[in-house]
């Protein structure tokens, strides 16, 4: 397979509206160009080593996402296709092709909207803590990776730098109010539900995963990515066994090993080995192709 990387973009006739931890936005006026690059972030902070056709992968899940849950909820994607895009971005095709999106110019709600199915992650290191997490009482006596009882809506604050915050139901109702607020959760859990159920006729558990919604024509709809590596904790099924980590197709084998070398989880961080880029590509292309049956050549 030939190595594709995209580390970012420079279209100087496009109005350039942000860099995100991954993506490359652009300003068209009434839309957004989406462009998912190969970067990688961890604990918040981007690493220097890019993931070959990681960008690829979450563009083809995202658009597949999509599609799966608009019976749900309204989402903000017009095209993943170039040659529907607007003629001036076509010369940009080779870059633009199978990652990118052309999007609804939708105004963010600035929260992360967290879906916990299992026990995980800050999820699992707050249950320790408290039995609870995000102000949510959970049973005595569970174990790292254990299934919950119901899948739970635990939202964080959108940090533009810097770490990410959990919050509870009750600080989103203050902040954004109490409908808006129930929406979200509903929403998001809804999402859950229906998506972590085909993933597992598939052979992959969705352990947790992070929406994000936004305005648009008076209606809230998803926005951003949708159910990737990125934003979800993919294990797979038939290696699943509570009571110790798992193994994952998501990019927590990159956050393990930054953590058994004692990174601090401030920027700047470390270069990613090459066994390490190697092991994360396969994962990222594994998920890929189970979810959708698609592969990238």
């Amino acid at each position: 397979m030939k190595e594709d990387t995209l580390r970012c973009t420079n279209f100087v006739d496009l109005e350039f509206f942000k860099r995100g931890k991954v993506r490359d936005i652009y300003d068209l006026g009434d839309k957004f160009l989406i462009v998912s690059t190969d970067r990688i972030s961890c604990f918040d902070v981007v690493l220097p080593t890019c993931i070959p056709y990681k960008g690829k992968v979450l563009n083809f899940l995202s658009v597949f996402w999509f599609d799966f849950t608009e019976d749900i909820v309204s989402n903000h994607l017009i095209s993943a296709k170039v040659r529907e895009f607007p003629e001036r971005l076509h010369k940009y095709e080779k870059v633009l092709r199978d990652r990118s999106m052309l999007v609804k110019k939708a105004k963010p709600i600035p929260i992360e909207c967290v879906v916990r199915g299992y026990l995980a992650g800050s999820g699992w290191r707050e249950y320790r803590r408290t039995q609870s997490i995000c102000g949510i009482k959970l049973p005595a006596g569970l174990k790292e990776a254990d299934k919950l009882p119901e899948p739970i809506f635990t939202p964080a604050t959108k940090e533009e730098a810097g770490h990410d915050v959990n919050v509870t139901q009750e600080y989103v109702e203050k902040k954004f109010g109490k409908e808006i607020a129930t929406k979200l959760r509903n929403l998001s859990i809804n999402l859950y539900k229906k998506a972590s159920e085909f993933a597992e006729s598939k052979g992959i558990i969705i352990a947790d995963t992070k929406f994000e919604f936004g305005f648009w024509d008076g209606k809230i709809i998803l926005i951003d990515e949708l159910l990737t590596p990125d934003s979800s904790r993919f294990w797979p099924k038939d290696d699943y066994e509570p009571g110790r980590p798992q193994v994952s197709f998501d990019k927590q084998f990159v956050r393990d090993w930054l953590e058994s070398i004692g990174w601090d989880k401030n920027s700047p961080a470390p270069e990613l080995p090459e066994p390490v880029v190697e092991k994360t590509t396969q994962k990222y292309l594994q998920a890929l192709k189970m979810l959708t049956g698609k592969t990238i050549s």
